[in-house]
């Protein structure tokens, strides 16, 4: 395995409706405490990230709602599939995520689960509820933009728009 493999980001799972539910802030890296089967599990791209929300508990970060299934040839030694699992982020970096949590609407989010080298990492999201109307509104603009990217195309290729 070559040095540019080892630090390429794979994707294990992401969280594709969050964007659709949320308005992203900011985002950050953190690693993420997992018991040896939990690895195994991941490393055969099997997780979900589609109910899970993090929370600081006495300065710790924790995920919650993340199910990472069992894995078949651990027997006994299994994990909990849906388990609280603490991430792994700097006490600063913590604290400023805890004073913008404690605004009104903020929640983390976790967007991505991935290997960075050998290491399980999850991109976590500061972000804000979306309303209904809100989110048909992101619908609209983004069918908006495909739409005007799709007539300067034509224009661009001379043909004639509809």
């Amino acid at each position: 395995m070559s040095a540019r493999e080892k630090t390429q980001a794979s994707a294990i799972a992401t969280n594709r409706r969050a964007r659709h539910e949320y308005d992203v802030e900011q985002t950050f890296e953190a690693g993420i405490s997992l018991v040896g089967s939990e690895v195994k599990t991941l490393r055969a791209g099997k997780a979900s990230l589609q109910d899970a929300y993090g929370v600081i508990n006495r300065d710790e970060l924790w995920v919650y709602g993340m199910h990472i299934p069992e894995y078949p040839q651990a027997s006994m030694l299994n994990h909990e599939p849906t388990r609280a699992r603490k991430l792994l982020m700097h006490r600063k970096e913590i604290q400023k995520l805890q004073t913008k949590t404690q605004q009104e609407g903020y929640t983390l989010i976790p967007l991505k689960l991935y290997f960075k080298g050998n290491k399980v990492k999850v991109e976590l999201a500061l972000a804000k509820g979306r309303k209904k109307w809100d989110k048909r509104e992101a619908i609209a603009k983004r069918e908006a933009t495909r739409e005007m990217a799709k007539h300067a195309g034509a224009v661009r290729r001379g043909e004639r728009a509809r």
